[in-house]
């Protein structure tokens, strides 16, 4: 028994060393490559954000982040395509994609992704994929180690607890509210991504076979399973703020109308947005946030190589940096980015566990452990389908 013990100790501290030696030899590589990030760029914190990630990643491995702000990502995929199609194998002119949902499906159907790599990016080893179903499923697509997951976002709801102390939490319980308050509920128009994630809650809700939805949609009866949704929508739009005739265009017009009493209650996929609009003086003191009871739709944002990248080791040093705890430490800070954290809080170090646990946290921000009950993002198949049948039905 002794020798055995031995023998898989050894067998241990072999493997570690070669793992070691291998992300050695890739930080060897990376040093003195440019990594072009193809990345969002809507959003002057998360920019700030990533020059600064990017100023540490100079500084400790000698790699240079240079920020491609997209408006859209589905851009970057294009080019990732276009590039495919003109004999570009090898020096693609991405190295590193911010995505999920569609866009990591499209380009993982079609063999346009480096890898697998994340799970043998050192600082893998602070995730804990049986937490979270959206760490291995992308909008019901297997990861698989084609992408490295950065941060997690899940719907949240906002009220003024002067005005609404206890807010309805469930799709059932906000229709019964708004019946009786008659144009205090809305939200975004679909396909806005949080008013097609108001369609997909409603319709994880009042359905009885829930795993259908991870199913793709060409599957299942479509219009039989929907059937629910759109009989809870006709009876929600009489009743919705300005009868259902106009919706908002965003979480932040919501919360407006919310600071302006037009309505009771807003959401959003930040889970720092209540109180950083309360810090920026746009919400009450009294604002609160809060999730349903059976849960909220979350899903996880990743980075992706793609398959012709040219700086394919420096593109993973980047990723690894972006999942350490430092980086990640800093994104949830709400004042920073307020971004949750992907990391297991059981597999940090204690050092680093007494850090998060002395972050703070603003006024109506919900804890980590309060967030714990979510529900997964249906297949990205979805998406167009939700929203063409929501198009066909209710636009004007």
């Amino acid at each position: 028994m002794i020798k055995k013990i031995l023998t898989l100790s050894l067998l241990t501290t072999s493997l570690s060393q070669v793992h070691a030696s291998d992300w050695q030899t890739t930080l060897n590589e990376a040093k003195g490559q440019t990594v072009n990030f193809n990345a969002w760029g809507g959003a002057e914190n998360i920019n700030d954000y990533i020059k600064w990630a990017g100023n540490n990643i100079k500084e400790k491995y000698g790699v240079t982040l240079k920020h491609v702000k997209l408006v859209d990502t589905a851009d970057a995929i294009g080019r990732v395509l276009a590039e495919k199609a003109a004999g570009n194998v090898a020096n693609g002119s991405i190295d590193l994609i911010w995505l999920n949902g569609e866009n990591f499906r499209s380009l993982k159907d079609n063999n346009f992704l480096y890898g697998p790599f994340s799970r043998d990016l050192p600082n893998y080893r602070y995730i804990d994929e049986s937490s979270n179903k959206s760490l291995t499923l992308d909008f019901g697509t297997a990861v698989d180690g084609m992408e490295s997951p950065w941060g997690k976002a899940q719907v949240i709801f906002i009220h003024d607890t002067e005005t609404l102390p206890n807010p309805p939490k469930s799709m059932v319980g906000l229709l019964a509210y708004a019946t009786e308050n008659p144009g205090r509920v809305t939200y975004p128009e679909p396909p806005q991504f949080l008013g097609t994630t108001f369609l997909k809650q409603a319709l994880y809700e009042l359905i009885e076979d829930k795993d259908a939805l991870a199913n793709p949609v060409d599957r299942v009866d479509f219009n039989k399973l929907t059937q629910p949704l759109w009989l809870f929508l006709n009876k929600l739009h009489p009743v919705a703020w300005r009868s259902g005739t106009t919706f908002p265009s965003s979480s932040e017009e919501m919360i407006r109308l919310l600071d302006d009493q037009e309505i009771d209650i807003a959401f959003s996929f930040d889970t720092s947005a209540a109180s950083v609009q309360i810090n920026k003086g746009n919400l009450s003191e009294s604002v609160r946030s809060y999730i349903f009871d059976q849960g909220t739709i979350s899903n996880t944002h990743f980075l992706a190589i793609p398959y012709n990248a040219t700086s394919t080791a420096g593109a993973q040093v980047v990723a690894n940096y972006f999942l350490s705890p430092e980086a990640q430490l800093k994104k949830l800070d709400s004042s920073v980015w307020g971004d949750l954290t992907v990391l297991s809080y059981e597999k940090m170090e204690k050092e680093n566990q007494a850090l998060f646990d002395a972050q703070p946290r603003g006024v109506a921000t919900l804890t980590l452990e309060e967030l714990n009950n979510s529900v997964p993002e249906p297949h990205s198949s979805w998406v167009k389908a939700l929203e063409n049948e929501w198009r066909l039905r209710y636009a004007n």
